[in-house]
């Protein structure tokens, strides 16, 4: 059974910038030992941040080109979901985006990949892998 990794726009905007440690995420792209999921929030929030950064026909192009081509599973969210995430929001001073995360790092029983020093407020709920 493949191990279950789940990125944040984090790793994966390090990723696509090719910034320090990127060539982790790029090998779990080419694993093919690891399941790689994303929440739907971080997709969005991924789109956002580049869409800012490099204006909406590079964050389009994100989405209907580079996204499709990765092998990423999309997890999105049930009203239930969202109420478990915005429940860790209640418990932890971190985004609410990354709170989508954690929820589903907890659900999916997955190592949680990001570079993000906001999740050491959350390293005895999951597993993180850090870039």
């Amino acid at each position: 059974m493949k191990k279950k990794s789940l990125i944040d726009s984090y790793a994966l905007l390090a990723y696509l910038k090719q910034e320090s440690n990127y060539q982790k995420v790029e090998h779990l792209l080419s694993s093919k030992e690891a399941q790689l999921l994303m929440n739907d929030i971080n997709i969005g929030e991924t789109f956002y941040i580049l869409a800012r950064e490099r204006g909406l026909d590079q964050a389009d192009y994100f989405i209907n080109a580079i996204l499709p081509s990765l092998p990423i599973t999309k997890i999105g969210n049930t009203l239930t979901e969202v109420i478990d995430a915005a429940k860790i929001k209640a418990q932890y001073p971190i985004s609410y985006a990354d709170c989508f995360v954690v929820a589903t790092a907890l659900r999916e029983k997955a190592v949680v990949i990001t570079g993000d020093p906001d999740f050491k407020q959350v390293e005895k709920m999951v597993e993180i892998d850090w870039l």
